[in-house]
């Protein structure tokens, strides 16, 4: 399985990165970190997905997803389904549609994604009521539920984003460096390019869990994230973003929310140069839907 080992260290401990020989990848190759140490929240596996050709000569844009491991290998999900990453970024590249980037993963804890992935600011543009309804409701369906997005946020930014910087061929800027997911990941991704502007240029938000929660309690979640990117609204001189839905299964539940959404990206300034929000008609909500048009998206915010 392990073709080659490199060893780095840090200031908390020796990171060892191997390259999966066995992934059924059909471009490029995977590195990964079993457990990428953190002071913030429970290390996780990173892969570090390289395009064919990668080379120290080049420099390469970067691309953070969420759920990890989801994005590469079929074989190797709890579904059998990916995203098809290595195939679309590289069909691109070679196209030269896109600039050339890497794509790191970072895997998600099942037990804690949902905590891990919610953005945590957001809960205090609730109402009181509401607040004291959600923290109850959420400790009460599990008691040991510790909101740690913005921890999330800090793994990202401080400690992976840096190691990556250090030991790949990267521009570092922020129009080089985009983060991406879907559902809860489309939430992250908002919010990451919300709370580092100057990290993020750009965020990729499929199939976005609008609701917050379960989409059929009509929860208060949709108007405090709206509220809260109103206060937190990414400069649209410098920034790119790029949201869809489906209209089966979960995406059935997130076409209602698609006019608030691009009446306050419009009226912060932002065109169709620079913001997306894009309908699937008979989408639903899975890597099956999301390998078909991850094209969209790469083209849009990885464009030279």
């Amino acid at each position: 399985m392990v073709l080659c080992c490199v060893l780095a260290t840090n200031a908390q401990s020796q990171i060892e990165t191997v390259e999966l020989s066995n992934a059924e990848i059909s471009s490029g190759k995977i590195l990964r970190i079993s457990k990428f140490p953190s002071k913030y929240i429970t290390p996780r596996t990173v892969d570090i997905w390289l395009p064919k050709g990668y080379s120290k000569s080049k420099k390469y844009a970067v691309l953070y997803m969420h759920d990890g491991q989801m994005l590469f290998d079929a074989s190797a999900t709890w579904n059998h389904q990916e995203w098809m990453v290595d195939e679309v970024a590289s069909e691109l590249m070679n196209s030269h549609k896109t600039k050339d980037f890497i794509v790191v993963g970072i895997h998600n804890i099942s037990e804690t994604r949902y905590a891990d992935l919610f953005p945590q600011n957001t809960i205090d543009y609730l109402s009181t009521e509401d607040k004291s309804a959600f923290l109850t409701h959420a400790k009460t369906d599990k008691p040991d539920l510790i909101f740690k997005g913005n921890d999330y946020l800090k793994y990202l930014v401080e400690e992976i984003k840096p190691y990556i910087d250090s030991r790949f061929s990267t521009l570092k800027d922020k129009n080089n460096s985009v983060v991406a997911g879907s559902s809860m990941g489309g939430l992250m991704s908002w919010y990451a390019i919300c709370e580092y502007p100057e990290i993020f240029g750009g965020a990729i938000c499929m199939s976005t869990h609008w609701p917050g929660a379960d989409p059929e309690l009509n929860g208060p979640f949709p108007v405090a994230f709206l509220k809260y990117i109103k206060a937190h609204m990414p400069n649209p001189e410098s920034h790119k973003i790029y949201f869809d839905f489906g209209t089966k299964t979960l995406d059935k539940y997130y076409q209602k929310y698609e006019d608030d959404v691009n009446e306050l990206f419009k009226s912060a300034g932002y065109t169709t140069t620079n913001f997306r929000n894009e309908k699937f008609e008979g989408a639903d909500h899975s890597e099956a839907s999301w390998q078909t048009r991850l094209h969209i998206p790469f083209t849009f915010l990885m464009s030279k």
